[in-house]
């Protein structure tokens, strides 16, 4: 137990630390998240190798690179500002300035390691949206393999950030997905595009887009787990309550993925930010687990499913290994989620959660400013959308 003015200061400390870091996060919420460009690899009857590359291409541009999870964050931010505002005949014009450094930092190869020549031969750019949100262009990249060329391998520059390169068969399907980190090449894929990929492959890849979409991407959910660790110090209440979470979420996003239940993201999302309120502002108003709780706990973790299906389902599931990359997922999420929890009880659940002024210093303020966010986050995505 601290003395009492030490104990002053401290709780001074921590109130302003948790504050201060808890609203950080609003400012995140008017900008980007930097995404993984997806890449669809086909293979044209006339022999070309054709990369559709989905991608913010404003970020692309203005040279925001994985070294910033967020746009806001880049010393590039007014300039990509003003390009998301351009209509796509003006981005475009943009982009054939950027075109010779783009090609530069692209690599095709075949499997000798010989780099193939590409060629940018389409640009497809939505018209101004709304800009607060991303926008999504596509870039369409071809190269034509030579002869004795068996297979191609794909990669970038490592300033161009992640990607994740998908392979198209001729029904449709993905035959063949994989998360590239920054600068990493693809395996050699076949001109057949039947790529063999083993079952611990494909679940490395899953559980780590899984727990990048926790951590550091997704702070609606981040902050949400954090206002569960913020109901009581003892262990069983968090235990029940993200129990109830996991439970939920796997449901749901099984039956997203599937398509079995869909919900657009004009809905999904203001509820999510809507569940971070509830949370919070029951942390202040009861300090046990009620009988309620972990019901709806459950409720908004069918939410929160939905929106990691979402994730997987613009990512794309290959049907031979539909169960493996949808299990992966799911404990890649769990992995992020506890990483929270155990963030959380680093910082203070260690050091103070048996002191008598915790819930008066920590769970209170804390609690206050998780529901200011996600109620600003509400707004922003019902009011000011």
């Amino acid at each position: 137990m601290f003395p009492r003015p030490h104990r002053r200061q401290a709780t001074r400390a921590l109130r302003l630390l948790l504050i201060l870091a808890l609203f950080g996060l609003v400012s995140t919420a008017q900008a980007h998240e930097i995404r993984p460009a997806v890449v669809d690899l086909t293979f044209t009857e006339d022999g070309q190798a054709r990369f559709e590359i989905d991608l913010n291409l404003e970020a692309l541009v203005a040279g925001i690179g994985p070294q910033h999870q967020d746009t806001a964050e880049s010393p590039e931010a007014e300039r990509y500002n003003a390009l998301r505002n351009l209509p796509p005949d003006r981005l475009r014009e943009s982009f054939d300035d950027f075109r010779t450094r783009f090609l530069d930092g692209v690599s095709v190869r075949d499997q000798s390691g010989r780099a193939l020549e590409t060629a940018v031969t389409d640009i497809e750019i939505p018209p101004v949206g709304d800009t607060a949100l991303a926008r999504t262009s596509t870039l369409t990249v071809t190269a034509r393999p030579g002869p004795g060329t068996d297979a191609v391998i794909w990669s970038w520059q490592a300033a161009f950030g992640p990607n994740i390169i998908r392979v198209g068969l001729p029904g449709g399907e993905h035959g063949y997905t994989e998360y590239l980190a920054e600068g990493a090449a693809s395996e050699p894929i076949p001109l057949q595009g039947d790529v063999a990929q083993s079952v611990t492959s494909v679940a490395a890849n899953y559980a780590w887009i899984g727990f990048t979409h926790i951590l550091p991407k997704g702070l609606d959910h981040i902050l949400f787990v954090v206002g569960l660790f913020l109901l009581s110090t003892r262990l069983r209440p968090l235990l029940v309550q993200v129990t109830s979470f996991t439970v939920a979420h796997t449901i749901t996003l099984a039956l997203g993925v599937t398509g079995l239940v869909t919900l657009p993201a004009a809905v999904v999302e203001p509820l999510i930010a809507a569940s971070i309120v509830y949370v919070a502002v029951e942390n202040i108003a009861s300090s046990k687990l009620h009988a309620w709780r972990p019901v709806i706990v459950f409720a908004f973790g069918l939410l929160h499913g939905l929106g990691f299906a979402g994730v997987l389902q613009e990512i794309g599931i290959s049907d031979a290994y539909f169960v493996t990359a949808l299990l992966s997922f799911n404990v890649g999420v769990e992995l992020g989620q506890i990483a929270v929890i155990l963030g959380c009880f680093l910082l203070v659940g260690l050091w103070f959660r048996h002191q008598s002024w915790y819930r008066g210093a920590v769970t209170i303020p804390a609690s206050a400013a998780v529901a200011a966010v996600g109620a600003y986050w509400f707004a922003e995505r019902t009011l000011l959308a």
